[in-house]
């Protein structure tokens, strides 16, 4: 089955401030092997942008940029978001279609937002998801910390079946790339 990576608004504004999300350096580095692995395996790597005017995300500005670290490569594919579907309003579903793709391992910010929502979309779009369990983050909450709301999202997104297609969610060392 033909996959792709998702790389979900792993941005400047979201990485650099103290306190940074929750493991940010190695989830950054999961996420820059993960894209190593598709792009030798011949499969799309999208990074997706977030963008809100009047804000640190703002088009354009230092904190709209990809965070510190991570690394992109020719070939790679660009789009930019403004809610927290990947799939609203953008070319992403074109782009995937455009490549043949069937399914999405999914990565970076914000666990239970825009990482969350983007799982569902894609699922109920007809793709399979692979949740990469170790390479999404988010910040501490009043409610819970970073760390038990990835292991929740891990947890629950792959009980959601009916949807059809498949959720998973596996650690970055068991995620392979089909072509």
């Amino acid at each position: 089955m033909s996959s792709a990576l998702l790389i979900i608004d792993v941005q400047e504004a979201l990485f650099a401030p103290a306190p940074r999300p929750f493991e940010a350096d190695a989830v950054i580095a999961r996420i820059n092997a993960l894209a190593h692995a598709a792009r030798a395996a011949g499969r799309p790597v999208v990074f997706v942008q977030h963008e809100r005017d009047g804000t640190a995300l703002a088009y354009g500005t230092d904190g709209w940029q990809l965070a510190a670290g991570l690394e992109t490569a020719p070939g790679d594919q660009f789009v930019r978001k403004t809610t927290p579907d990947s799939f609203l309003r953008t070319s992403l579903q074109s782009l995937l279609e455009a490549h043949g793709v069937r399914q999405v391992m999914v990565a970076g910010y914000a666990c239970e937002f825009c990482v969350d929502t983007t799982c569902r979309r894609a699922a109920a779009l007809g793709y399979d998801v692979c949740l990469v369990a170790d390479a999404h983050t988010t910040h501490d909450k009043a409610h819970a910390s970073a760390e038990q709301i990835r292991a929740h999202e891990n947890a629950t997104l792959p009980d959601i079946t009916s949807f059809g297609p498949r959720l998973v969610a596996l650690p970055t060392a068991a995620v392979e790339f089909r072509a």
